[in-house]
């Protein structure tokens, strides 16, 4: 699964400390994950240049879903400078994080 580029816990900070960042914590057995990953991918399409869309497997990363309490998945968090702007768990539509992008960017 790739939306633009996988993380890992080392390039997180570096990753969401500037612009708008729309992460997307996921397993690769987690079913309602793999049907979010078109949807990011075209988030990742649409926003390029304007937001980054990335993904981080919680499986490898336990420490950094951990820090961010990430309890269920998918989760989808956009941050704004590094700072987190609003959280989505579960399986989210592409109208409702475009416009969740959209008002972050504006903001």
């Amino acid at each position: 699964m790739k939306s633009g580029k996988v993380l890992d816990t080392k390039q997180f900070e570096s990753a969401i400390s500037h612009g708008v960042v729309l992460v997307d914590f996921n397993a690769p057995w987690c079913a309602p994950c793999r049907a979010q990953h078109p949807i990011t991918l075209e988030l990742s399409e649409k926003f390029k240049g304007q937001a980054a869309v990335l993904e981080i497997n919680v499986d490898e990363n336990q420490q950094t879903a951990m820090h961010f309490g990430i309890a269920s998945i998918p989760t989808l968090i956009i941050f704004k400078d590094g700072r987190e702007v609003t959280r989505f768990v579960g399986l989210q539509n592409e109208k409702l994080l475009s416009n969740a992008i959209r008002k972050t960017l504006h903001q």
